[in-house]
């Protein structure tokens, strides 16, 4: 008994130690993987501009080319289309080949679907286009996520993923900052704007090939953040079948939680400077400024969402709490979004568009830190996939929806009432299927 309790004590004794050596190298050595990080946002910003400059030109490309609602809808539908074909993929193909080879990859497709859109003449060319840049968009988030695996112990990477999610808000507001000063002030129209983005971001590719590897790879790292970043107890890294990942509840916990949000977010990405220009009678020059404030505000809520969570697991909660408590809370706060449409002035419909914003992304700062939270790291790339193809699906049946919907009625009633109400359902769906976020057993 004696040796069994003097036994327990010195292993009490090496995990203390192991715990102040990890709190040491997490404060005052090393930070490159927060190099990674901001690579990681860099890529997502143009990302974010490539996706959302259809939506931003939307009113001078349909005026050119003849577009109707419908019309529109169906270019976006299929870009989501080939997003969600493109997802799965490419969830598989990061955790076969590794971060660095996949997100390169992805890069090259999308930028070369991006440029393609300054070439088309039809809304069938169009959508090809979109197609190309839904391929490789889809690998955006499985390879980000992955190296955030990578990089970051589980404590961090709930911060870690709201910070690289902030890309997209940086993206959504350079978008129409830039593209009116190409346009218009520059008078070059707005082909020359989807040809001059994409060969401009190239300098990313060339950044992101010289400076990532896996942290044992990188001569970079400090033996102790190393030390910090591997802090975790190992998990296998073999990559586990489609086939054995559907099978899991936790899977579809993940999945759901995106089928349910992301129709939202694409609905704010590609319908916001239309509901702001039909609304308040804007146009390309001054709905710049509601789209960037709204987007300012949604950076604070990536960020935002991802300290939360993290803050809480510091303070004793276990990740199970203090991801649900923190996406609970930003259900609530997207509800709101109903009365946008009722707002006497664009800057009241910008404050309630910008918290259910700002609300969307620290929930989806959480939601995609679950992979990491259930399963081992050669699961996430897949798991990830699993989710992002079903979250496309989503988008696409809105896409459907909000096109129909503002075809026939010329009314955001119907679309911001279920905009408003799906963060809450998809907390409730997340619960009933992974009570307690329990990490999946896939020896």
């Amino acid at each position: 008994m004696a040796q069994r309790e003097t036994m327990g004590t010195n292993e009490r004794t090496l995990r203390d130690q192991r715990e102040a050596q990890v709190a040491a190298a997490a404060t005052t050595v090393g930070r490159y993987r927060w190099v990674i990080c901001a690579l990681l946002f860099a890529a997502t910003a143009i990302n974010y501009v490539d996706r959302q400059m259809i939506g931003v030109l939307k009113p001078t490309i349909s005026a050119e080319l003849g577009w109707s609602e419908t019309t529109y809808a169906d270019v976006i539908f299929w870009f989501q289309a080939a997003y969600a074909v493109g997802y799965l993929s490419f969830g598989k193909i990061v955790d076969v080949v590794g971060a660095r080879i996949g997100y390169s990859v992805a890069f090259v497709i999308w930028t070369a679907g991006h440029i393609l859109c300054g070439f088309v003449n039809t809304a069938f060319q169009f959508s090809l286009a979109r197609v190309v840049l839904g391929i490789g968009e889809s690998g955006n988030f499985p390879a980000g996520i992955k190296a955030v695996t990578e990089w970051f112990p589980a404590k961090e990477r709930a911060l870690a993923t709201g910070v690289f999610n902030a890309g997209a808000n940086i993206g959504a507001i350079v978008t129409p900052l830039v593209v009116p000063w190409i346009v218009i002030d520059l008078g070059l129209g707005w082909r020359m704007a989807f040809i001059i983005t994409g060969i401009a971001s190239l300098g990313w590719l060339v950044a992101w090939i010289a400076l990532y590897r896996r942290p044992r790879e990188s001569t970079k790292v400090s033996a102790d953040e190393l030390a910090y970043i591997e802090s975790d107890p190992a998990d296998p890294v073999e990559p586990i079948s489609w086939g054995r990942l559907i099978r899991y509840k936790e899977t579809w916990a993940f999945a759901l939680g995106k089928f349910l949000i992301d129709p939202v977010w694409w609905l704010f990405l590609f319908w916001t400077p239309d509901f702001l220009a039909k609304t308040y009678n804007l146009d390309l020059k001054s709905f710049g400024p509601p789209l960037v404030a709204i987007y300012l505000i949604s950076d604070i809520g990536s960020v935002a969402g991802g300290w939360s969570s993290s803050r809480l697991m510091k303070r004793g909660f276990t990740a199970n709490a203090a991801r649900k408590i923190t996406m609970l809370v930003c259900a609530i706060l997207v509800m709101p979004i109903f009365f946008a449409q009722y707002a006497s002035s664009v800057w009241t419909a910008v404050a309630i568009v910008g918290l259910a914003t700002a609300a969307h992304q620290a929930f989806s700062a959480n939601l995609y830190t679950l992979p990491s939270d259930m399963f081992p790291r050669g699961a996430v790339g897949s798991v990830i996939g699993i989710g992002g193809t079903v979250g496309a699906i989503g988008g696409m049946l809105m896409s459907k929806f909000t096109g129909y919907i503002l075809e026939t009625t010329h009314s955001y009633t119907p679309i911001f009432a279920v905009a408003g109400s799906t963060y809450l359902i998809a907390v409730i769906v997340i619960h009933l299927l992974s009570p307690r976020l329990a990490r999946v057993d896939a020896a």
